[in-house]
């Protein structure tokens, strides 16, 4: 039976995988164990068979757009597709028995810090780069030209799966941040739609690897692909022609809720920490927008300023008036 919840949770989540290229596994996740109570191992199976259906919606997307970059969409996949079937192997053959659910919890925790970590890495670097308070702007569809760098991308590749594999999380923050930094000419949206497709043989190695060896739920995942394939859909549209900065930031600030809450921290630390982030998010944009702010457009200059149009209808009027 579909659950009404999950799907609106599903929703907010496509959408926010569409738009960011990230955030799918961070924080459906966390929404599944907190808000719906579901069992950590279920979570993440559910989870990563979920994405499976929801990642090819803003990949999609993205292909249509020209903004991925197909020769990395190939290394990323020969590093990340055996190890995300290595990860989910890895959760079953795990020697922790009934600690199992408590281990999930500080590695998803771990997991969820350095997704943070990376979002706000990510703001910077786009501030910095695009000398602007928003980091980034629409772009016009082009394949970049750059020089692919094997052994890195391949490695890359394969840490970002196994941490899908075990924890569902992780693949789109870490992937995203490190192509940034390895390949600065990949404007954002490129980044995002590379991810997005890469995605797609990663959640695949990994979903199967649940299937076989997860704690997979039918009626949990398919009441979250109903809200989730459309959210991914939509949120791809706008990524692919819209700034994503502002939503990125509030991004960093749940991921840092929700890591200091798997890891056990008491509500006062969890709401402070959240509360901090938040005004120090918006100092900090503040400074950012006066330094790197796009200057004032120019004044348009008498000679190229049109007439104004009413002048012929005055004498129209006074003559009507004789």
């Amino acid at each position: 039976m579909v659950d009404l919840p999950l799907v609106l949770g599903g929703l907010l989540v496509g959408f926010v995988v569409g738009l960011t290229g990230m955030g799918g596994g961070a924080l459906m996740t966390p929404m599944l164990i907190f808000v719906f109570r579901v069992d950590p191992l279920v979570a993440v199976s559910s989870d990563v068979v979920a994405s499976l259906f929801m990642k090819p919606a803003g990949a999609f997307v993205h292909l249509r757009r020209r903004t991925v970059n197909l020769p990395l969409v190939g290394w990323l996949c020969l590093g990340s597709v055996p190890a995300a079937f290595s990860g989910a192997l890895l959760i079953k053959v795990i020697p922790f028995g009934d600690q199992l659910d408590t281990v999930l919890r500080y590695v998803l925790g771990v997991a969820l810090l350095l997704a943070s970590f990376g979002l706000v890495v990510r703001a910077v670097l786009q501030m910095v780069r695009t000398r602007s308070a928003l980091g980034e702007g629409p772009v016009a569809p082009s394949a970049p030209s750059l020089v692919v760098r094997p052994l890195p991308t391949v490695l890359l590749g394969a840490v970002a799966g196994l941490m899908v594999g075990v924890t569902s999380v992780g693949a789109g923050s870490i992937i995203i941040v490190i192509l940034l930094l390895m390949y600065p000419a990949l404007k954002a949206s490129q980044v995002v739609g590379t991810d997005l497709v890469q995605a797609v043989p990663l959640v695949a190695a990994a979903s199967l690897g649940h299937l076989l060896y997860g704690d997979f739920s039918l009626g949990l995942t398919v009441s979250l692909l109903i809200g989730a394939i459309p959210g991914a859909w939509f949120g791809a549209h706008v990524s692919s022609r819209a700034p994503g900065g502002i939503i990125r930031r509030a991004l960093a600030i749940l991921l840092l809720a929700s890591a200091l809450k798997l890891l056990g921290a008491p509500l006062w630390l969890v709401l402070a920490a959240a509360g901090g982030a938040l005004v120090g998010g918006n100092l900090v944009w503040i400074w950012v927008k006066r330094r790197f702010g796009a200057p004032a457009l120019p004044a348009p200059s008498p000679s190229t300023t049109p007439s104004p149009p009413d002048e012929p209808a005055r004498i129209d009027e006074s003559s009507r008036r004789t």
